[in-house]
């Protein structure tokens, strides 16, 4: 049985690794990351399942999938404008004749696929 904790414990501190990577990485998705690593500390270490539940950077990416509430339209801007820049600037610093329409197809992609995420509505007071 120990070796299952080990075995899960250890996928899930490399997944999460990998989804924090995708934080800083345009091309790679934070979200499905974090969870899959909350599912391997489920099964190997509850506390640090509501460690990553409860942390300020991932906590907010669990809560949103479990209530399905949809993701922030502040937080779609800031990951449209971020993912824009870095690939903009990895065109500039690896540039040859393909790394341009790649980095925008790959950008055209990236952005439709946050914009087809359902909107997190804000809940001020002036909604009610």
């Amino acid at each position: 049985m120990e070796l299952k904790r080990v075995f899960f414990f250890s996928l899930g501190a490399t997944l999460l690794s990998v989804g924090a990577a995708g934080v800083f990485i345009p091309l790679l998705p934070t979200t499905p990351f974090v969870l899959a690593s909350v599912f391997c500390f489920g099964k190997s270490s509850k506390r640090t399942e509501r460690w990553v539940s409860n942390n300020r950077y991932f906590g907010s990416y669990i809560e949103n999938y479990k209530t399905n509430q949809g993701v922030p339209l502040d937080v779609k801007i800031k990951s449209i404008v971020f993912l824009w820049i870095m690939l903009i600037c990895s065109s500039i610093i690896f540039f040859n004749h393909y790394i341009p329409i790649i980095m925008t197809s790959v950008g055209i992609i990236v952005t439709a696929h946050i914009l087809l995420l359902k909107t997190k509505r804000s809940s001020n007071f002036m909604d009610h």
